[in-house]
């Protein structure tokens, strides 16, 4: 089979922008977890307002809800994948597009290009609302520090919509990607860290977590911004890789 043009290359990336963009669970999605950022930042502003004045960090505070949020950005990056297998799209879509690997390379940059600025939007969504509510009372920031913690999360949470999405390939189905991904950033990973202390900073949530996290004096970073960017970048590249691989040589 002849590799396409570049010229196919932008067409097949554009079909599967489209094929995002008009889905609606896409933005049903992302919708929800504005709103659920919203009302996590709300809270965590007001235990924030509670405290000891002048010693609380806008960053901290607005970024708090991280941990919660990326759950949302876990279900579309599976959402993004799976849907095809709904009804048998994909079988549409494989007779219409025969370059099985580079279909679903294009099909993860799509979902790159959507993710990159709702991620931005949402995580500085939270930071805004702290900063309004708490800027009269907050340690103050720095503008490079701050644009380096949201270009962190972003990041963050982009490549875990990737390596979701990855996982969602491979399983192709969304309910045991979904119990598989949830309960590993939030059940598994969590209850192993206190017996897997040498290998937990590798994990993609806890290296991905040093993308963001703001510097602090109170406490030593174990790896910097750019390694948990690699680690995490790593992961995902290993299973985008993986998912191609399964992915030319299965029926769909």
């Amino acid at each position: 089979m002849s590799v396409p043009s570049s010229r196919k290359i932008t067409q097949i990336l554009r079909a599967e922008l489209d094929k995002l963009v008009t889905l609606p669970l896409i933005w049903l999605t992302l919708m929800g977890t504005f709103i659920l950022n919203l009302l996590l930042a709300a809270a965590f502003t007001s235990i924030g307002l509670q405290g000891a004045e002048g010693t609380q960090s806008i960053l901290n505070i607005g970024l708090a809800s991280m941990g919660y949020l990326q759950a949302g950005f876990i279900i579309l990056g599976i959402i993004a994948t799976c849907s095809e297998y709904t009804g048998g799209q994909i079988r549409t879509t494989l007779a219409t597009i025969p370059w099985r690997g580079i279909q679903l390379s294009m099909k993860h940059l799509a979902l790159a290009i959507i993710t990159v600025p709702a991620a931005f939007i949402i995580a500085a969504s939270g930071v805004l609302y702290t900063f309004m509510m708490m800027r009269d009372t907050a340690v103050e920031i720095e503008i490079d520090t701050l644009i380096k913690t949201l270009a962190g999360a972003t990041g963050y949470l982009t490549l875990t919509t990737l390596f979701s999405a990855a996982i969602g390939s491979l399983l192709r189905r969304t309910t045991p990607a979904l119990v598989i991904l949830l309960g590993f950033y939030f059940v598994v990973s969590p209850l192993s860290r206190d017996f897997l202390a040498n290998i937990k900073n590798y994990f993609p949530d806890t290296a991905g977590f040093y993308m963001y996290m703001p510097p602090s004096s109170d406490q030593i970073n174990v790896l910097t911004p750019i390694q948990g960017t690699g680690i995490l970048m790593l992961w995902t590249l290993i299973f985008i890789t993986v998912a191609i691989v399964f992915y030319r040589k299965r029926d769909a």
